[in-house]
């Protein structure tokens, strides 16, 4: 037991130490899109400063972790290594769930901002400088973003570079709407942006009040779902006090009940969320 405990440990540091120290090598295009992916799903959740291969990390020590404590309290190996896979998902699904957060708080601010730059437009500002200004009166949770931009445009002039790095910033397909409108107006010209704008708010008011509703109804559905499929396990670990009841989840008829239940068990989950998940909008503009 000592033996088995002491190589999973130096496997996952080692692990950690190769992901976060390694200098970066060619990688196969499908593990680096992965990354990528990783990566902007940190920025949508509004995670600065953490990259694909840190998460990704974090997933191994999460994992060694769940499985050093289920194994110091049950006994149990077969029981613990189901629960350090379990723990290597617990940090992608809090990612997931900060991002739909955030999201969700976005829709809230957006239609406002898009107000606000109407309100500039029509008061006779320029774009950079309409933009500028939601650094100081724009939504709270948007200041950041907007400051670097005009940090970014008195630095350099350049209003489509700097448009680009406050589309990556924000890391929203809103954002990538409203900057790829503010581009075509300041390269063509015209006098529909104004229209266009508020055309734009009323659009986004009206589909984020549907999303609202909906998700409203499927909450209770998925929280059902994620409640059947957490009892069992919840029941597995109340069981930890009875260590002859958890001996027989080390025989080999035990190990294969363990992994079809676990199968079953994600298979389910994933199943749920592609059922009762809402279509969402994707970044077409990056």
């Amino acid at each position: 037991m000592g033996a088995l405990l002491g190589a999973v440990l130096g496997l996952g540091a080692l692990l950690v130490w190769q992901s976060v120290s390694a200098p970066p090598g060619p990688r196969r295009p499908r593990a680096a899109g992965r990354l990528r992916r990783r990566t902007e799903g940190l920025r949508q959740a509004g995670i600065d400063g953490v990259t694909g291969g840190q998460l990704l990390a974090l997933q191994v020590g999460a994992a060694v972790l769940a499985l050093v404590v289920v194994l110091t309290v049950t006994r149990s190996v077969s029981v613990a290594v189901c629960f350090a896979v379990f723990g290597a998902f617990g940090p992608v699904v809090l990612v997931r769930r900060m991002r739909h957060r955030r999201r969700a708080e976005l829709r809230d601010v957006w239609p406002e901002v898009v107000d606000q730059l109407t309100s500039a437009v029509r008061a006779g500002m320029s774009l950079p400088e309409a933009v500028g200004a939601l650094a100081v009166r724009g939504p709270e949770s948007l200041r950041p973003a907007f400051v670097r931009f005009a940090a970014d445009h008195r630095a350099t002039g350049r209003f489509s570079d700097c448009l680009d790095r406050l589309r990556d910033d924000l890391a929203d397909p809103v954002a990538d709407r409203v900057c790829e409108s503010l581009r075509m107006a300041r390269e063509v010209g015209g006098t529909d942006l104004g229209r266009l704008l508020r055309a734009l708010s009323a659009f986004l008011r009206e589909d984020f009040r549907t999303r609202a509703e909906l998700e409203t109804r499927q909450g209770w559905t998925i929280n059902a779902a994620r409640l059947a499929v957490a009892a069992p396990w919840v029941v597995l670990l109340l069981l930890a006090g009875q260590s002859t009841t958890l001996e027989v989840y080390d025989t080999g008829p035990g190990r294969v009940l363990l992994a079809v239940g676990a199968g079953i068990s994600v298979l389910a989950y994933r199943l749920m969320l592609r059922i009762g998940r809402l279509p969402e909008e994707r970044r077409v503009l990056r």
